[in-house]
C-alpha cells in the first residue's frame, strides 16, 4: 500500500480520501453530525500527508458533503447523500459484486446466455399449467381480482403449504404461515422484524450473494463461517457465535446455493445447540426444496419451529414472474411479522397467491416437478462432464438441484473469466460474489440448467488461462 500511495499523483491522493469519506457516510458509517476523524487521524490512517487531506476536506465543504466548525474539526452535514447499498460494502471488484451479478443475468436480452444466473431457463417451467390457472382467474368472482389479500395471505394455499411442508417434517398450523411476495421478501421482513442498524448476522461462506447485499441494505454486521459439504464448519461456528454473538444466521440446509450441499443430521443437531445455548436464531431458506429426490434433513422439523424460522417459495419450479413466498414460525413471531408485512406492503398480492393455489392444486405440478428433476439430474451430469474436459472440477456431486461449485484449473481468477466471457455475452458467477471472506477466487457457480449450450463452453476454452495460447 506504501509504494502505491507513493507513486499516485497528488489529485489521486486527495480524490482516494474523499472517496474514502464518502463511502463512509453513504453506508452510514457516518451518520448526518457524526465529526470526522481528525486531519492528522485520518492521515495516518490512509498513508498520506496531512494537506492531502486538508484539501479533500475542503472540497468535500464545497460539494456540501461536510461543513466545518472552526476549532471544533469536520463533521457530516445534516442533509446526508441517500444511502447506497454498492458503498455500503468493501469496494469489490465489479465483476464479483453481487449485483453484477444479478443486473447482468436480469437484464441480459433473449440472446444472452445465463449459466451465472439463479433461475431455470423459462421453457422449463409448467407454462400450460399457468395459462390454465390465468384462464380459471379469469372467471373468478370479482373480490378476487380487485381486492386486497387478508394479511396472514390465502387460508387454503397457507393450509397446503402446511401439508406440504410436513411431508418434509415440519409441523406447522396454517396460522403460523404467513404468505408473502417471494423468497427474497421474506427475508426481507425478518430482518426488519429482528434487527437493529449494528446486529451482527452470520452467514455460511460462501452463501448465495443476495444474503450479503440484503443484510448491507438492513446494516448489519455480516460475519462468516466456512462451508464442508455436511453443513457449517461447527468449530469455526461455535467460535464466531461465540465470540460474535451473531443476532441471526441465514442459510441454506437442503440443496445449498452455492455449493449444492446437503446439511448433515449431526451437524445440524450441532447447531441447534449451540443456537439454543447463545440465543441465537436462525432462518432457513428452503426454496429449492421441490428439487429434491429424498427430503433432507431440515432445521425446522429437529427444531419445531422454536428458534428456526422457516422460509419458501415458487419462484424455482413455478413461475419467477407470479411471486410467491411464505414464512413459518413461532405464532408470537408471526403476529409481529403480519403488522410489520402490513405496514409495508399492507395487502398481499391475492392474485398471485390464487394462481400459486391453483396450480399448486392441480395434479399436472407434481408430474412437472418430477420431470424437472430428472431433466436437472440429466444436465448435471452433461454439464459436469464438459467441465472436467476443461480441467474445471466440481467442489463436490450435487445430491440434486441445478449449482455447481466448480474449482476453475491454473488458479485462474473467476473474475477475469467473467469479464472475457462477459465481452461475448455470456453471464458467469464469479466464487468471491458468494465469499464474505474473498477467498473463491478462482471458484465459479454454474447453474446446469442453463448451461447447456456448447458456445458457453467454447467460450470458458478461451478465456482460461492455457486457452488463451
Amino acid at each position: 500500500m506504501v509504494k502505491v500511495a507513493i507513486q499516485m499523483s497528488e489529485g489521486t491522493r486527495v480524490a482516494m480520501v474523499m472517496a474514502t469519506i464518502g463511502q463512509r457516510i453513504s453506508g452510514r458509517n457516518l451518520t448526518p453530525g457524526a465529526k470526522l476523524p481528525s486531519l492528522r487521524q485520518l492521515a495516518v490512517t490512509l498513508k498520506v500527508s496531512t494537506s492531502t487531506v486538508v484539501e479533500a476536506y475542503e472540497r468535500l465543504v464545497a460539494e456540501g458533503a461536510i461543513v466545518s466548525r472552526p476549532g471544533s474539526g469536520f463533521y457530516v452535514a445534516n442533509q446526508a447523500a441517500p444511502f447506497s447499498l454498492a458503498e455500503a460494502g468493501p469496494k469489490l471488484d465489479r465483476a464479483v459484486d453481487p449485483f453484477w451479478v444479478s443486473r447482468q443475468s436480469l437484464e441480459a436480452g433473449d440472446g444472452g446466455l445465463k449459466p451465472g444466473c439463479g433461475w431455470l431457463p423459462s421453457s422449463w417451467f409448467p407454462e400450460e399449467s399457468i395459462r390454465r390457472g390465468l384462464r380459471t382467474l379469469s372467471r373468478a368472482k370479482s373480490p378476487v381480482l380487485a381486492d386486497y389479500g387478508t394479511p396472514l395471505g390465502l387460508p387454503p394455499l397457507r393450509q397446503l403449504i402446511a401439508r406440504r411442508m410436513a411431508e418434509r417434517g415440519i409441523e406447522a398450523s396454517p396460522d403460523q404461515i404467513m404468505l408473502t411476495e417471494s423468497g427474497t421478501q421474506a427475508i426481507d421482513l425478518l430482518c426488519r422484524f429482528f434487527l437493529e442498524p449494528g446486529d451482527t448476522v452470520l452467514v455460511d461462506d460462501p452463501c448465495y450473494f443476495n444474503f450479503h447485499a440484503l443484510l448491507r441494505a438492513h446494516r448489519a454486521k455480516i460475519v462468516g463461517v466456512p462451508y464442508t459439504p455436511s453443513g457449517p464448519n461447527i468449530e469455526a461456528f461455535s467460535r464466531t457465535v461465540s465470540e460474535h454473538r451473531p443476532r441471526l444466521y441465514i442459510t441454506n440446509s437442503a440443496i445449498h446455493n452455492p455449493t449444492g450441499a446437503v446439511l448433515s443430521p449431526v451437524t445440524a443437531h450441532r447447531v441447534l445447540k449451540l443456537a439454543d445455548q447463545f440465543g441465537l436464531t436462525i432462518i432457513e431458506d428452503d426454496i429449492f426444496a421441490d428439487f429434491e429426490h429424498t427430503a433432507a434433513p431440515r432445521l425446522a422439523a429437529f427444531d419445531g419451529l422454536e428458534r428456526v424460522i422457516h422460509i419458501g417459495s415458487f419462484s424455482k419450479t413455478l413461475s419467477a414472474s407470479a411471486r410467491c413466498g411464505f414464512v413459518a414460525a413461532r405464532p408470537e413471531w408471526i403476529e409481529g411479522l403480519t403488522d410489520l408485512k402490513i405496514a409495508t406492503t399492507f395487502g398481499g398480492g391475492r392474485l398471485n397467491a390464487e394462481l400459486v393455489l391453483n396450480v399448486l392444486s392441480d395434479g399436472s405440478y407434481r408430474k412437472h416437478v418430477e420431470a424437472l428433476r430428472s431433466r436437472l439430474s440429466q444436465a448435471m451430469f452433461e454439464v459436469s462432464a464438459r467441465l472436467r474436459s476443461l480441467g474445471i472440477v466440481p467442489w463436490l456431486e450435487p445430491q440434486a438441484g441445478m449449482f455447481l461449485w466448480c474449482r476453475l484449473p491454473d488458479d485462474a481468477d473467476a473474475a477475469d473469466v467473467a469479464r472475457a466471457a462477459l465481452e461475448r455475452n455470456i453471464v458467469l458467477a464469479p466464487g468471491n460474489a458468494f465469499s464474505l471472506s474473498q477467498s473463491a477466487g478462482n471458484f465459479m457457480r454454474f447453474n446446469v440448467s442453463q448451461t447447456l449450450d456448447p458456445r458457453i463452453f467454447e467460450v470458458l476454452r478461451l478465456a482460461l488461462p492455457r486457452g488463451r495460447g
